[in-house]
């Protein structure tokens, strides 16, 4: 794991000591002043408040914080996303409820205190970035810092005597460094030289990047819509609000953001494995649609799992689907009160299948009298087996539907002014059809069968129609794209941060006192790393085939006196 920036600081400070402007200046962190305790103001604490928040260290603490925070937002239920679901918790876990919602932990994403943290790690990379963007600008714009005094203190040091001359051998390395993509230039008698600028580009691209998701996760959340709607083959869709089944939609959302498009469900089409041991699991699941945008375009679609249907940034997912057998019922003179297909909610993997069927209004006992019906339904698309126990589905396709119903008449309780759940019936002031030996009246039907009523109640008929119905999602995200492109551009940031070394290389040539020329080369990078020496040994052959080694005066001395 690299270093935190106070102990990079502190080791810029040392080296900084030793190698003067050659070792400042590596890192673009800013530089952290310790100020007494009793002399700080107002002011001073301040200063102290705000260089504490824009520190690496509390940032990366608020981002710890912001994950933690996230937790509970995950495995307890939450208002914006199903508020049957918190109900129902609350019910369930009656002591430990009243302490969620004073931590508000119903609402964490929305809740004061992750806000608090949201804002607080804004406002800290904010204030880490600018200053640090200041300096990185004004590196870019200046020119490497001449050598020190003393090559030999750096981690990288290598040295050799040539016969060629130091401008000879000066010039010579300002070509090979430049090459190499070093910014490289000439002070005084040596040649300095720097390269990876882009690790602290990489660096603030990081920070940069991970503004730019938390700006598109805020917006999102704000401008956000999503819906639910179950549509039954042959049915439609337009997109306004009174026609969602469920709706849910952040703060700053406005009805007329909503993309004018209509859609029709044409045909649903799910496929399983009819043999072996994955019997029953689904292949495909495709809903065709015929869809209209809103300049009046026309087109086909086919719906898939994770194969949206598109309208500029609102997508349309398949959600899932079930069956809708088609019935008909009709009072004692034969008059058909209700016909259409009712959607049923599955249960298992099998598609078996549980609803309710309303007859509100048209109908008429024997006497003339209004009434209402209501019948609860089982239905199963393959049959499992005969008798008075439990039916239940072998096989999720419509192979052998059944359709098993108990009837009931009365008051629905539809005209209480209560929401009321359409696959479910409110009993409490139906009662049960009897047949003629006073037992409740059942029946389970094939298609095209008919269950008749008592006392000339009516009829209700199990048409040789089976619908398939689906529900679908219809979600508005805005700045998805911001969000995506910020995390790429923070992993590629990052990944330049961690593996790009940001380096400075010094060649010095100068005249020793017997006239050959000391060739010095040394290289000081921003953390150690092992590939430092190696690329200093590099350049260093390369220089040496320029300025190649001269002899010793001994092996001069010895190759006269044999001459």
């Amino acid at each position: 794991m690299s270093k935190t920036d106070a102990e990079l600081r502190a080791e810029e400070r040392r080296e900084s000591k030793d190698l003067g402007a050659a070792g400042a200046q590596l890192s673009t962190a800013p530089r952290e002043e310790l100020i007494a305790g009793p002399t700080l103001g107002v002011v001073g604490w301040a200063r102290w408040f705000w260089r504490q928040l824009t520190s690496m260290r509390v940032a990366l603490i608020l981002l710890f914080l912001l994950s933690l925070g996230a937790i509970p937002g995950s495995i307890i239920p939450q208002n914006s996303v199903d508020e049957l679901k918190v109900q129902s918790f609350k019910e369930a876990h009656e002591t430990v409820s009243p302490v969620y919602e004073k931590l508000q932990f119903f609402d964490v994403y929305s809740s004061v205190w992750f806000s608090a943290i949201y804002i607080l790690l804004f406002v800290s990379l904010i204030g880490c970035i600018v200053p640090r963007t200041w300096q990185f600008v004004g590196q870019l714009r200046g020119r490497p810092p001449g050598a020190p005094g003393r090559l030999t203190r750096l981690p990288a040091y290598t040295t050799w005597r040539t016969e060629a001359g130091p401008e000879q051998v000066r010039e010579a390395a300002l070509a090979i460094l430049k090459k190499r993509r070093f910014r490289a230039h000439t002070v005084g008698d040596a040649v300095a030289a720097e390269k990876g600028y882009l690790r602290e580009a990489g660096n603030l691209l990081f920070h940069i990047a991970l503004i730019v998701m938390l700006v598109a996760f805020a917006a999102g959340q704000l401008l956000k819509s999503e819906g639910g709607k179950l549509i039954v083959e042959g049915d439609g869709f337009s997109n306004t609000l009174t026609q969602y089944d469920d709706f849910k939609s952040g703060s700053m959302f406005s009805s007329d953001e909503l993309a004018p498009f209509s859609f029709t469900l044409d045909r649903f089409t799910g496929t399983y494995a009819k043999t072996g041991p994955q019997r029953g699991t689904p292949r495909t699941y495709e809903a065709d649609v015929t869809y209209t945008r809103g300049d009046g375009t026309e087109g086909k679609k086919s719906i898939e799992i994770n194969k949206p249907l598109v309208f500029d940034d609102t997508k349309v997912y398949l959600n899932g689907h079930g069956y809708a057998p088609v019935v008909t019922v009709r009072d004692g003179k034969g008059k058909v009160v209700f016909s259409g297909a009712v959607p049923l909610l599955p249960i298992d993997n099998n598609v078996t299948s549980t609803g309710a069927i309303k007859v509100m209004d048209g109908y008429r006992d024997r006497s003339g009298k209004k009434d209402q019906l209501g019948f609860q339904a089982f239905f199963v698309p393959t049959f499992g087996g005969a008798g008075k126990g439990d039916m239940f589905s072998q096989f999720p396709g419509l192979e052998f539907p059944v359709l098993a119903l108990t009837g009931y008449h009365g008051s629905l309780g539809v005209d209480a002014g209560l929401p009321q759940n359409v696959y479910q019936l409110d009993t409490r002031k139906l009662t049960q059809f009897k047949d003629a030996k006073g037992e409740i009246l059942k029946a389970r039907l094939l298609p095209g069968e008919k269950m008749t009523l008592p006392d000339g109640a009516g009829s209700i008929t199990f048409e040789k129609e089976v619908k398939e119905w689906a529900t679908f999602q219809i979600t508005r995200q805005p700045a998805t794209g911001w969000a995506l492109t910020g995390a790429i551009a923070a992993i590629g940031g990052l990944v330049g941060s961690l593996f790009i070394q940001r380096r400075r290389v010094w060649v010095r040539a100068v005249q020793g006192e017997d006239g050959v020329t000391v060739v010095e080369m040394a290289g000081l990078g921003r953390s150690e790393s092992p590939k430092l020496p190696e690329e200093l040994a590099d350049l260093a052959v390369t220089l040496h085939s320029e300025a190649p080694t001269a002899p010793e005066p001994s092996d001069v001395a010895a190759e006269g006196a044999e001459k």
